[in-house]
């Protein structure tokens, strides 16, 4: 006879943990969800997998799809998007849109059936369409900056668990919603910051949160720098017809409304401050969380900003900054500086030694300090060496995953912070605990936007219990 657990469907267990029936123990921020009790074996059938809707599939999110579709707990049954099509749109090489990606899904199952054949995924326009189902047990969100925080706050309201893409929100305030309506609501949210899934930047902030290099003086984030056109559509800004199978009116939501473009959309929105904070925000998901996640100041942030320098874009459509340097005060001492022109990656420096990490890459000074053996006594930050699978391990025990979405916008707060600073060419006082500029009221009406009509982001201020 199985045991009462494992006799349990799926789609219960789900319902049953997210209801806190006991069957899974607390959250532990810091032991994860590495030895997952519940993991189930290669072979899972249909009604255990964990059904996921995948919005935003044009670009980053085609790749995190079938990162998601390859683990075997997991069944993507829809997939969305506002353009059914784009020959260019996944890094100016591959395809991307709707019909790709549902494509992707039916070959992909298809080839683990005799028949070769599948068409079990279904295919939206409208994100509301998706979060109405109810066979649907999480969502992957990768859709521009300026379309993640209704989707978010929704799809956590409609009891989904959410794998969403850095950069967390285009706001601060959006960012504060979001985290709370994740957190009253009782979802498992991982950001796609996956850099917390490599072992290299793990192991530099182990060294730094253990004392390994001594009292934390400085850090340091090397970010890139420009507007890249990704696309090879930069040069083409004049207004057009827009094009068959792509709702450009959705694509704007709540943003301003402005004729369409080639240069605007698709991966280069990325550097139009109406949709998104250009590198600043692109990478501030990624190197100043790991800066974070070292100092222990996930739940935090700096009390200013200072020293802002920018180069900003001269184009007829992009306007962030190209280049780029701010200095980020905490209130321990620290200074956090992110620049354009720093070595890439992440530079730890304390009293008794310096750590340096970025992509593929670690370094220390004293090199021995790359041999230190933690011990039992020391932190342990959550272990993940996969991002995707992290976040479905998390859906079955319903612990925090390795990148946790209140970690998340207290690191692109940051991020956004910097941008305010630079923009208005001044340096600014920030308050962690109530998240206000102080002193600034221009600077402070920085952190939120108007939204343009008929999206309001209005029903859900103040509704959400911060637990």
């Amino acid at each position: 006879m199985s045991s009462p657990k494992r006799s349990l469907t799926r789609r219960q267990f789900i319902r049953n943990a997210a209801a806190g029936a006991g069957l899974i123990a607390a959250p532990n921020l810091l032991t994860g969800c590495a030895s997952n009790p519940y993991r189930v074996s290669s072979r899972v059938a249909a009604n255990e997998r964990v059904n996921i809707a995948c919005i935003g599939v044009g670009n980053r999110g085609l790749g995190v799809m079938q990162g998601l579709m390859r683990d075997e707990r997991t069944q993507i049954v829809a997939v969305c998007d506002v353009n059914a099509y784009d020959e260019n749109g996944y890094w100016g090489g591959r395809p991307g849109g709707r019909d790709m990606a549902q494509s992707v899904v039916h070959e992909f199952y298809g080839e683990q059936k005799r028949s070769g054949a599948y068409s079990g995924c279904d295919s939206y326009e409208d994100f509301r369409e998706v979060l109405a189902r109810g066979d649907v047990d999480a969502v992957m969100i990768a859709t521009p900056d300026h379309w993640h925080a209704l989707p978010v706050i929704m799809a956590a309201e409609a009891g989904k668990d959410i794998y969403g893409e850095k950069p967390l929100s285009l706001t601060i305030h959006e960012g504060r919603l979001m985290s709370d309506a994740v957190r009253y609501n009782k979802r498992v949210f991982q950001t796609g910051s996956q850099q917390r899934s490599d072992h290299r930047f793990r192991h530099a902030c182990e060294l730094v949160r253990n004392g390994y290099i001594g009292e934390l003086k400085k850090v340091t984030c090397g970010l890139p720098g420009g507007a890249g056109d990704i696309s090879g559509r930069g040069d083409q800004t004049d207004p057009v017809p827009v094009p068959g199978g792509f709702d450009y009116d959705m694509w704007l939501g709540p943003a301003p409304e402005e004729p369409y473009c080639p240069a605007r959309t698709h991966v280069n929105f990325r550097w139009i401050f109406d949709y998104s904070g250009g590198q600043v925000t692109d990478w501030g998901g990624h190197h100043p969380d790991i800066a974070q996640w070292g100092m222990g100041t996930e739940h935090t942030g700096p009390i200013a900003v200072r020293n802002p320098q920018a180069k900003f874009a001269e184009h007829p459509v992009y306007n962030t900054a190209i280049d780029y340097s701010f200095d980020c005060e905490y209130a321990n001492g620290v200074t956090l500086t992110i620049s354009s022109s720093a070595r890439g990656g992440v530079t730890f420096e304390g009293t008794e030694g310096t750590v340096w990490a970025n992509r593929g890459a670690i370094e220390a000074n004293p090199a021995s300090l790359l041999d230190v053996t933690m011990k039992g006594s020391d932190i342990g930050l959550v272990r993940s060496n996969n991002h995707a699978r992290n976040f479905v391990d998390c859906i079955f025990t319903r612990e925090d995953p390795v990148a946790p979405i209140e970690a998340a916008h207290r690191s692109i707060s940051i991020a956004h912070l910097g941008n305010i600073a630079m923009r208005l060419g001044r340096e600014i006082l920030w308050d962690p605990e109530t998240e206000q500029v102080k002193g600034d009221p221009e600077a402070n009406a920085m952190i939120s936007r108007p939204y343009r009509e008929p999206w309001s982001l209005s029903e859900y201020e103040g509704r959400y219990q911060v637990i």
